[in-house]
């Protein structure tokens, strides 16, 4: 899952890359970030997040002893998805008409909506399209579905290339080029994830029998929305507060806001480098762990023993990957998003700031996907929607309070904090209701220090190579800098977890594991 998840979002950066160098960090490029990030949150929340959340555990445990039940949970189960998310889709269109005819003509806000407007289709299709990934995942197949998103990074990469062979046209008219080819991508991935359920799935319409049971999954839905969708509503109240300049205007309450027409754009690219080893691995080890978890919840001591490998895999990752990020942040995104076209040098240096929010918190994003599955496999939904209801209402207070000394960076350090303070309270609550023991042992502990010794090593290093090689203006210099502190602190990284004897590097490597 993790190999065919690199190859997506390393697509999805080429995806990011030209789409940036297109908008840029201007208004145009904040419009399209939120018409691409809403119907995506739609997905995390509902397709990948708590409708999948809900369901996997009870189809798991059904396709073991039912499989006649549970194709015809399954079959419900997509068809209450398709129609609710449908329906969904129409209100919210026909709600941003109205405001387009009633509100005053603005050129930013027009564009916005109408931008939202256009790629929306994207988030039912996504939405189904993801819940077949999960019944995917239930029958050991999670490489299909982590292959699905390629088809979304080829169609706007496509339609992207497409726009840079002409003569730079305006942009405002291909960003809805580009909403449109969003939507037909999730109507590939529907059919991509039907093809790959071939013999895994009989649909039927035989739903009397499952009605209970579907019921019983939807009460469980909205505590897991709020549990398991807490790194994603933070996302959504961070594009809402950003897009405030676009959509209401340059004050509130007669004083000039902090943010700008380009902090959305800022945001969002800034994002998507947090968001790539999040997606590699972070998500990755909690969606292959999960399915596992659900099968255990009733015998405590391999339910604890798959947890605590969890864990250890995904700071093993995090951990690195946040000390990386933060070392190579500007580099990386002049790399990325900079050179004759796309972000400018304030926004280079605006970006910079707001991945050093995110990237300290890496590992508490990672764990939370974890430990929040963990209670959802033994059937306690109620523990994490509490702690994640306090932690969206911790960052909506803090954005409120950061943003004005801080900019769109301010944001970025809300989700931080919050997610910190969120891992501590999973943890501590995991240890006292579902594994009564610590979650790691001594060898776990032991584990975690001889990562923490590799990373160290891999920053001095960094640090060392920083200092000697001053970053040029040149773009090719600072994309020369970044290749070479990037393959420095893997290879150090990786010769000092083998030197140490770290097991993480096998477990990554092997295919199989024992179920």
């Amino acid at each position: 899952m993790s190999a065919m998840t690199v190859v997506s979002r390393v697509l999805g950066l080429a995806r990011d890359v030209v789409t940036a160098r297109i908008f840029g960090d201007t208004a145009v490029g904040s419009a399209f970030a939120a018409a691409f990030a809403i119907p995506n949150t739609f997905r995390r929340l509902f397709g990948e997040g708590a409708l999948s959340a809900a369901f996997i555990p009870e189809y798991a445990r059904l396709s073991d002893r039912d499989p006649p039940g549970a194709d015809a949970f399954a079959s419900l189960t997509v068809a209450l998805l398709a129609l609710a998310t449908g329906a969904l889709t129409v209100l919210i269109e026909v709600a941003l008409l109205a405001v387009l005819v009633l509100a005053p003509d603005d050129p930013d806000r027009t564009l916005s909506l109408r931008l939202i407007m256009v790629t929306l289709p994207f988030m039912p299709l996504v939405c189904v399209a993801a819940i077949l990934g999960g019944i995917l995942q239930s029958h050991a197949r999670f490489g299909p579905w982590a292959a699905a998103p390629i088809l979304l990074n080829l169609c706007v990469i496509a339609a992207a290339l497409a726009i840079e062979l002409t003569d730079r046209p305006d942009p405002r008219r291909w960003a809805y080029v580009i909403g449109a080819a969003v939507v037909v991508a999730g109507a590939l991935q529907v059919a991509w994830s039907l093809v790959a359920l071939r013999g895994h799935l009989r649909w039927s319409a035989a739903w009397s029998g499952q009605r209970d049971r579907a019921r019983r999954m939807l009460r469980r839905m909205l505590p897991v929305l709020l549990g398991l969708g807490t790194l994603q509503l933070n996302s959504l109240l961070d594009t809402l507060i950003a897009m405030w300049p676009s959509w209401v205007g340059p004050t509130i309450l007669g004083v000039d806001y902090p943010l700008d027409t380009s902090s959305n754009a800022i945001l969002f690219y800034a994002q998507r480098l947090y968001q790539f080893p999040l997606g590699v691995f972070g998500i990755a080890v909690a969606t292959a762990a999960f399915p596992a978890l659900s099968r255990l919840a009733h015998d405590r001591r391999h339910f604890a023993d798959v947890l605590a490998r969890g864990v250890r895999l995904s700071l093993f990752i995090a951990l690195p990957a946040s000390v990386g990020l933060l070392l190579v942040r500007e580099d990386l995104v002049n790399a990325l998003y900079a050179g004759q076209t796309g972000f400018s040098d304030e926004g280079v240096r605006r970006a910079g700031a707001v991945v050093v929010g995110y990237s300290v918190a890496i590992w508490a994003y990672a764990l939370n996907q974890l430990l929040t599955r963990a209670f959802y496999a033994t059937g306690d939904t109620a523990t994490p929607m509490r702690i994640a209801v306090a932690m969206v209402g911790l960052n909506v207070l803090l954005n409120l309070l950061l943003i004005w000394p801080l900019g769109e960076a301010g944001l970025a350090w809300s989700t931080g904090i919050a997610a910190v303070i969120q891992c501590g309270l999973l943890t501590a609550l995991a240890r006292a209701r579902l594994t009564r023991a610590p979650i790691l042992d001594a060898d776990a502990w032991r584990s975690v220090g001889r990562t923490g010794i590799a990373v160290a090593a891999m920053t001095a290093v960094l640090l060392a190579t920083a200092a000697l090689w001053t970053r040029g203006p040149a773009w090719d210099d600072r994309v020369a800098r970044l290749a070479v502190m990037t393959a420095l602190g893997a290879g150090v990284f990786g010769i000092g977890a083998r030197a140490l004897g770290a097991p993480e590097l096998a477990w990554l490597l092997r295919r199989r594991v024992d179920r």
